[in-house]
């Protein structure tokens, strides 16, 4: 395949924490469509980006797979247009140029460029360089061209075959045969440098005939009831109308006819009729390139998810595009393969168009983002990212079709999302009635589950970890809503008047009843524990990270350390701020500077990370235009360019791997469909090793993976590494490593028992 162009993905991020859930992001296109290619680690793999320096770039792209269409194809290559795109050469890897090309050798024309300039027509052989100029007479209007050939129509009505000779005298060949007070409908190329279609209309009836461009002779073929038929031919065989006939077929002889079909004639390769584009494709089925054998009438698929951009080359052969969508949307070559058979090749791959984002999400080394995607309505997509930031793998779809979410009047970006560390998202969805529910998906492309806020709109998301979201309701009711394992829909856990709270793991922190505490409350057993932050006032944002509690009050801010009880002072001078582990995130809205501070040795210093493009993106309160990754470290933010992202890393070193929640249970029923499927909630991504001893201390069973985001997902079948039964109480083992190589292992241990 030749090296046209590597599309790979791209995509946005998340703005600031419990802001309005309506900011929507605005984009200004640049220049119309932008054809895509997210570009990539521009150091070396194994070297990772410096602070503030860029460690990939993304873009979100369509899933609906772009019609193309060919300025131009011939035999060393063509040129295709995706869609209102610009248009794009491409040369075939395996061309041979003909030994003589010029036009007296018409063969050589299966590779001749044309382009027009008022009577004056110039012919380039693309692979041998030989050029001709056409000049069309005064009397004569040019109608189509193709090869060294050049037709026209003088002002009496009678067609010309114009071509070069020594390059640049024009010999005249006037078309004989064509019926006299025909009237000329279309003008057709195909699958031939020697013949040019023309379909006419004769006393009320439609007929399709070849010129001859050697000679200029005309022969009628097939002739119809349709105005303007369908027809493909090539140096063989002319089908219109659904009439099928040998081109060299002694004069007299009738067309035989075709069963009509929901499909369109597109080309003949060969004795092979191409047929695509149909107009019906029954749910859940793709359309597909087939090919009917005009001598036998067997019929095959040629490519499957194959439908516009089809078309006949001068060569004798075809051009097609297909692919499951438009991240490997293809162009193939369609030849004959020496056998009466038809072969294909890639030879393309055409770049799917930039689509606007609507919400950003960072987490646990991964980008999502919510956005219209035509061909699959609204939807998530992800992003996986390395330890460094860099893009790993293709946008693919983590979340079904979704409804549209209901904004609130002011706010610019909708919805607002929350990256939960386990590979799930959620966001606020708002029904017909105007009753609120949170939304949680993002685990495969087939679930969402929802939990009703009972009737309560208006809310804000104001944080989530793994299995819980936060839900700040316009009542004034906050609400804890739980998203298990396994579970059908979300369901309210904890209910109480809505103050400054957050959620990490399972501990739902809120400010404690003595100034200048926080108290956290376990959202399993109820316990509680209470910390002294030092605040001087009732916070009215708390966020947890790790080991870190941030609070503010407006003008004043700081950060509890609760694994040394260190109270550290950091900015409140700039707009709302964005913990992560060991550092804030804030935007100048007024220089447009994104600012990191670093808190993770104690002592609060703050840098510059990045100026953001001055254009903002939306007019609410915050910015709804950058995002930072809790589980991880990584940066995401709008760089300017339509839909792109810039992805950089922190610099601050990350917090060693910890638990933050778990669900282990002991199953009832265990089996190939029904397994053993724990989950360990960690605070960033891992690779990891579970081990199942029986009760002999035996190890019967060793299963391996990476972490969803952060979470730790096996799936256990109830069977040794042999493929045995084993039953009764078990000891499991997981050894989880992080994928930074920040910290030591992490290994838990614990007992299940096999019902």
């Amino acid at each position: 395949m030749p090296p046209v162009r590597t599309v790979r993905v791209c995509a946005l991020v998340q703005g600031e924490r419990n802001m309005s859930r309506s900011r929507r992001l605005v984009y200004t296109a640049v220049g119309g469509v932008l054809a895509l290619s997210c570009t990539v680690p521009t150091a070396p793999a194994q070297a990772a980006a410096a602070a503030g320096e860029p460690a990939g770039t993304v873009r979100l792209v369509t899933e609906k797979r772009v019609t193309v269409d060919y300025p131009w194809a011939g035999a060393s290559g063509f040129q295709y247009r995706p869609g209102t795109g610009s248009v794009t050469t491409v040369d075939y890897p395996d061309t041979v140029p003909p030994a003589h090309a010029g036009p007296d050798d018409l063969a050589s024309g299966t590779d001749v460029m044309t382009t027009r300039d008022g009577q004056k027509v110039v012919q380039r052989h693309r692979s041998t360089g030989v050029t001709a100029t056409v000049t069309l007479p005064a009397d004569q209007a040019y109608r189509a061209a193709v090869g060294w050939s050049v037709l026209t129509l003088d002002s009496s009505g009678a067609l010309h075959v114009l071509r070069a000779t020594d390059g640049t005298v024009t010999a005249d060949i006037p078309v004989t045969g064509f019926p006299a007070g025909a009237r000329p409908v279309v003008y057709r190329t195909g699958g031939s440098v020697t013949r040019l279609a023309i379909v006419y209309a004769l006393d009320g009836r439609t007929s399709v005939g070849l010129v001859d461009l050697a000679d200029g002779t005309f022969r009628t073929y097939v002739t119809g009831d349709e105005a303007t038929p369908e027809l493909a031919f090539n140096d063989r065989w002319l089908v219109a109308d659904w009439k099928a006939i040998r081109v060299d077929s002694e004069p007299g002889t009738q067309p035989t006819a075709l069963t009509r079909t929901g499909e369109r004639l597109e080309a003949v390769v060969g004795d092979r009729l191409l047929l695509g584009n149909p107009d019906f494709v029954l749910g859940g089925t793709e359309a597909a390139l087939t090919a009917r054998s005009l001598a036998t009438g067997a019929r095959d698929t040629v490519l499957t998810s194959s439908f516009g951009g089809i078309g006949p080359t001068p060569d004798g052969g075809a051009l097609a595009t297909a692919g499951p969508s438009s991240l490997d949307w293809n162009i193939h070559r369609i030849r004959l393969d020496g056998n009466g058979g038809l072969t294909t090749t890639e030879v393309a791959r055409v770049p799917a168009a930039a689509t606007a984002v609507q919400g950003l999400a960072v987490g646990a080394g991964e980008l999502l983002l919510h956005g219209a995607t035509p061909g699959a309505s609204l939807r998530y997509s992800g992003f996986p990212l390395d330890a460094t930031g860099r893009p790993t793998g293709p946008q693919t779809p983590r979340s079904p079709a979704l409804a549209a979410p209901t904004c609130l009047g002011g706010d610019a970006a909708c919805p607002q999302l929350e990256a939960l560390g386990d590979g799930r998202v959620s966001h606020l969805h708002t029904d017909a009635n105007g009753e609120e529910s949170v939304v949680n998906t993002g685990l495969d492309t087939t679930t969402l589950l929802t939990a009703p806020t009972d009737g309560d709109s208006g809310g804000r998301i104001a944080g989530g970890t793994g299995r819980y979201v936060l839900y700040n309701g316009g009542s004034g009711r906050q609400r804890v809503v739980d998203f298990p394992r396994g579970a059908t829909n979300g369901t309210t856990v904890l209910t109480r008047d809505r103050t400054a709270a957050a959620v990490w793991g399972q501990t739902l922190w809120t400010p404690g009843s003595a100034q200048g505490t926080a108290t956290g409350r376990n959202l399993k057993t109820g316990t509680t524990t209470t910390v002294t932050t030092g605040a001087p006032c009732t916070p009215t944002d708390l966020q947890a990270v790790n080991t870190w509690l941030y609070w503010t009050c407006g003008t004043t801010a700081g950060v509890l350390d609760r694994a040394t009880n260190r109270r550290i002072t950091v900015p409140a001078d700039h707009g709302p701020a964005r913990l992560a582990d060991g550092f804030l995130l804030r935007e100048n809205r007024t220089t447009h500077e994104l600012l990191l501070t670093d808190f993770h040795t104690g002592t609060a210093t703050t840098r510059t990370l990045v100026k953001l493009p001055a254009t903002d993106q939306n007019t609410g309160g915050s910015n709804g235009r950058w995002a930072v990754d809790r589980f991880g470290g990584h940066i995401a933010y709008l760089n300017g360019s339509y839909g792109e992202v810039s992805i950089v890393p922190a610099g601050v070193p990350t917090s060693p791997l910890a638990q933050m929640e778990a669900q282990v249970y002991s199953p009832s029923v265990i089996g190939t469909s029904f397994p053993w499927s724990p989950v360990w909630q960690l605070n960033k991504p891992s690779t990891w090793t579970l081990t199942l001893a029986n009760a002999s201390g035996t190890v019967v069973r060793t299963l391996t993976g990476a972490s969803t985001g952060a979470a730790v997902r096996p799936a256990w079948d109830g069977r040794t590494d042999s493929g045995g039964p084993t039953s009764g109480t078990h000891t499991w083992k997981l050894t989880a490593h992080p994928r930074d190589g920040q910290g030591p292992d992490l290994t838990l241990s614990g007992t299940m028992t096999l019902g």
